[in-house]
């Protein structure tokens, strides 16, 4: 989910979601709502009038004055069975199913790669040519050269989707597929086609699959080479996000996945979400999700950019990968140079070139709009409407802060530069801003007001951005969404963390014209790509692995995290930061399969008979899994929440697969702070064959001293592979 635009980029049973949503002053009464109904029949298609069928039921004819068919928004039947329909909350309530509120969802670049150990020269297998990534965004730009088919045959033979160009957007063999969903037909600030008009999906999308483009920058920012992690791979796009808030809504996301599942993706790439968490019933990522992972479809999602306070992680079912962001080692130093010639190094990257051209300067605090009540306590962080026009404009102006909208004001009333400020460089300042700006600490901010406050023309330039090494990098920085999960607090979420500040990646042209540009943005949205390319490669290579398979190895060969440098350590980054070339070769596995999930389900409550309307099968819950516990799922990490610091005991069990050598000796390595003890029985797994399984039982006792968050690690190490799970025991609170 990126930030340059001030926001996050932002079920189990017959569900009626309702998106709140009015298509005309005469249906003022009619919403949208979506009528869930779990899996497709097992004994046959759909038939294509049920769901008119049932509006027939509950819709009196006489009073609407459209067709029952017309009020059928969108019907969902090839991946799983239900329907979108205007209807009243009468109306709704006689399909004598749960009724609850939908909501919008917002959505949450080329030196990561290297960063990451990734160089082009990787070894890929042949069958990424056939491996297709679904990108749920806000669209592409397809005539961006990361998007060219030049050299690539035609679409895989198990493709099903289909290209809804309306007119302005052609598919090739590269996008093979392009589709658009809106309930609502409101297209105001957009265009009804699956082009991108923000920028977020074209992003999300190279970042994923894009070619190999040489000579890519901003303005020369980040110049180098753009690809994405998995560029021989096929792109299909399905557009949920709209207008400039990038915003989603309930029946289109699933109309989306029904569409995506069916189409025959191989991987989800999800960098949209909500703001707060909801349960698994009232979220339709876990809906779709859960039927994409049924089809053996791993989705990959942004963690949130609503960080850094607990339980903010928002995309968190076992059956999602969770994905939260670091940085890279890419750093912008912008100065600012006065007129008495001194120079203060600010952050944030600016595009724009003065060329040492002196401008007036002023602060935000002397050019208070009067006219509409401002005074100087208020204009001196630059908001909207707070400064007097004729006073700033064609100036560069110091604004105070850090507060959210700082600046605004000075960009639309006309400046010439700003200058923003802060004890560190916000989240939302991360930039690039529509005019020169540099992001100053509060000592620099002192000396430049008093350098104002010394002459009567006082006069400044701002500089184009020097990159420079960020050397403390990776650590996640504060926008990321934190854990711990804030529905089953014993699995561990986000699951790993992947480059998600400064990425540049491919993006509409500015100014009219066809020919795409490319453009640094930051945010979980930008990170859920990279882990999205990460398992498109895994799954080149193991194409039968299952989807929990695939997300085993990402999480266990990622590379451990440093907590000195992001204070909440696994919360935080999870396993540690993605490591694309292990993550074919993990040596063991943690594997799930449908089963694993429905008992999880169980486990929480869901009944048989409701996890019965979901999957069309005979599932039930039997005593165990009811009276299991989320200790019991073969998840790859370990998390372990108590109440009492001087009390902990946990016990999991494990199995794991063989996927590396067929005749194997694995130990354990525990490595755990002082006076907590970790007991793993058996501590010796042997294996004589591929795919053969061991099961062990992990016990931790404490207490746990000085903290009320520990970390502690197991690693099965057999010489050759290194199977490493992150393990965390805290005190719930």
């Amino acid at each position: 989910m990126a930030l340059r635009w001030f926001l996050l980029l932002n079920l189990i049973c017959n569900i009626l979601l309702l998106v709140d949503v009015t298509h005309s002053a005469a249906q003022d009464a009619r919403k949208t709502y979506v009528v869930y109904m779990g899996d497709k029949p097992k004994n046959g298609p759909i038939l294509p009038d049920l769901h008119v069928n049932m509006l027939q039921d509950v819709v009196d004819s006489s009073n609407i004055d459209i067709a029952h068919e017309d009020l059928l928004l969108h019907s969902y039947k090839r991946s799983f069975n239900g329907f979108a329909a205007m209807l009243t909350e009468q109306e709704a309530q006689k399909m004598i199913v749960s009724v609850f509120p939908s909501k919008q969802r917002s959505a949450k670049t080329t030196k990561s790669w290297n960063f990451l150990g990734f160089p082009e020269t990787v070894k890929r297998s042949a069958l990424e040519r056939d491996i297709i990534v679904g990108v749920m965004d806000s669209g592409i730009w397809p005539e961006s050269d990361s998007f060219s088919d030049a050299g690539f045959g035609p679409p895989p033979k198990k493709w099903k989707g289909k290209c809804q160009g309306h007119g302005n957007l052609t598919c090739n063999n590269k996008i093979i597929g392009a589709q658009y969903y809106r309930a609502s037909r409101s297209f105001e600030g957009d265009v009804e086609s699956p082009r991108d008009s923000s920028g977020h999906g074209t992003h999300t999308a190279s970042t994923a699959a894009g070619n190999t483009v040489s000579k890519a920058s901003l303005n020369g920012l980040g110049l180098g080479t753009a690809r994405g992690g998995v560029p021989s791979a096929r792109i299909a796009v399905y557009k949920v996000c709209w207008g400039s808030d990038i915003s989603s809504a309930d029946a289109d996301i699933l109309a989306a996945f029904d569409d995506a599942i069916a189409d025959g993706v191989d991987i989800l790439s999800i960098s949209v979400g909500s703001n707060i968490p909801f349960d698994y019933l009232n979220d339709p990522f876990a809906i779709g999700s859960f039927h994409a992972t049924r089809n053996g479809i791993l989705v990959s999602m942004a963690a949130g950019n609503e960080g850094p306070g607990a339980k903010t992680v928002t995309n968190f079912a076992p059956w999602q990968l969770s994905v939260a962001a670091t940085t890279i080692n890419r750093q912008f130093i912008t100065k600012v140079q006065l007129g008495n010639g001194k120079i203060y190094e600010g952050l944030l990257p600016n595009i724009y070139d003065l060329r040492g051209e002196f401008y007036p300067l002023i602060y935000g605090g002397d050019a208070p709009n009067t006219k509409a009540g401002a005074t100087g306590t208020i204009s001196r962080f630059c908001v909207r409407d707070a400064l007097e026009e004729d006073l700033i404009k064609g100036k560069i102006v110091l604004c105070d802060g850090p507060i959210d909208g700082a600046g605004v004001g000075a960009i639309l009333g006309g400046a010439a530069g700003i200058v923003l400020t802060g004890k560190k460089v916000v989240d939302e300042a991360l930039g690039p801003y529509p005019v020169p700006a540099s992001y100053v600490g509060l000592e620099e901010n002192s000396d430049i007001y008093k350098y104002i406050n010394s002459t009567r023309n006082a006069t400044a330039t701002i500089w184009k951005s020097e990159e420079i090494s960020d050397v403390l990098a990776p650590y996640v920085p504060s926008y990321s969404s934190r854990g711990p999960n804030p529905i089953n607090p014993n699995i561990l979420k986000p699951d790993l963390a992947a480059p998600g500040t400064y990425i540049l990646a491919a993006y509409p042209p500015s100014g009219g014209g066809s020919r795409a540009r490319y453009y640094i943005e930051t945010g979980t949205s930008m990170a859920c790509p990279h882990a999205t390319a990460v398992a498109a490669y895994v799954k080149s290579f193991h194409p039968k692995w299952s989807p929990a398979a695939i997300q085993s190895a990402l999480i266990t060969t990622a590379k451990p995290m440093s907590a000195k440098t992001s204070p909440d350590a696994e919360f935080a980054y999870g396993a540690g930061l993605i490591n694309p070339s292990t993550a074919p070769y993990p040596g063991l596995v943690y594997d799930l399969d449908e089963q694993d999930y429905i008992d999880f389900l169980c486990s929480q409550g869901y009944s048989g008979k409701l996890l019965q309307t979901i999957t069309k099968d005979k599932t039930s819950c039997s005593s165990k899994s009811i009276n299991g516990t989320t200790n019991d799922m073969n998840y790859p990490s370990f998390a372990l929440s108590i109440k009492d610091p001087k009390f902990v005991n946990g016990v999991f069990h494990r199995t794991v697969t063989n996927v590396g050598s067929s005749k194997s000796t694995y130990r354990a390595k525990v490595v755990a702070p002082l006076g907590l003890k970790i007991n793993v029985n058996p501590s010796v797994l042997s294996f004589t064959s591929l795919g053969q399984k061991k099961s062990f039982v992990i016990t931790i006792k404490g207490p746990i001293e000085k903290s009320n968050l520990v970390s502690a690690s197991l690693v099965w190490d057999d010489g050759a592979f290194q199977v490493r799970s992150p393990m965390i025991v805290y005190v719930a609170v």
